[in-house]
């Protein structure tokens, strides 16, 4: 992959290279092996594809399905947040407090 960088009135092309990792990235895995009504595991949010190949990415490919990951359990307690307020005014119920600790005070 080469990317153009400009320092003066000619381009230069300059090599990117991925980053050497010493470690291996760990399988986001918790061993809740079950998939939701979308595909994705209830346990990691990994899609089928990315479970099963997992040990095959390259680790670039391996960060970037955990950053995917979290941003779908983001997305999806966003939507059960939304879905539990919209049911609580639905049954006439105030809305649900931020922080669950205030009910204790």
């Amino acid at each position: 992959m080469q990317s153009t960088v400009h320092f003066s009135s000619k381009p230069c092309y300059v090599e990117i290279m991925e980053q050497l990792e010493f470690f291996n990235i760990p399988s986001p895995c918790r061993g809740i092996c079950r998939t939701d009504n979308r595909g994705y595991c209830v346990g990691c949010m990994r899609s089928r594809e990315e479970r099963f190949n997992w040990l095959e990415f390259t680790p670039t490919q391996q960060r970037n399905i955990i950053r995917l990951c979290r941003q779908r359990l983001i997305r999806k307690l966003r939507a059960e947040k939304a879905n539990a307020l919209a049911d609580a005014q639905a049954n006439g119920q105030d809305a649900l407090p931020d922080n669950p600790q205030e009910e204790l005070f």
